[in-house]
Order: structure tokens, then sequence, then C-alpha cells
């Protein structure tokens, strides 16, 4: 596995791509569309995964 993390492709708020790393804050987002600053984290994995 990669250490490498990937960028968010879209804003979670309004759906744009116009997003660039907030300066003030690690690993946080900030979109030029709607003006938000947002963090995405992962959580961790379900205990019985998901049924398909």
């Amino acid at each position: 596995m990669s250490d490498a993390r990937s960028a968010p492709l879209y804003c979670p708020y309004c759906g744009e791509e116009d997003l660039r790393p907030n300066e003030a804050s690690h690993g946080a987002w900030e979109c030029h569309s709607c003006a938000r600053v947002f963090s995405v984290k992962f959580i961790g994995l379900l205990s019985k995964g998901v049924n398909r």
C-alpha cells in the first residue's frame, strides 16, 4: 500500500472542482466556488465488511 494521500476531486458541499490546499490547517481543503474549508478523514473499516 502507498503512504500517499489522494486529493479530493470535488467539494462535498457544492460539487465544484476548484479546490486548493488550505495553508492554515494541515489536511484541509478550501473550495474557491463556495468559500468553504473542509477536511476528509478516514475513520476505519466496517467490522463485517460490505455485503454485495
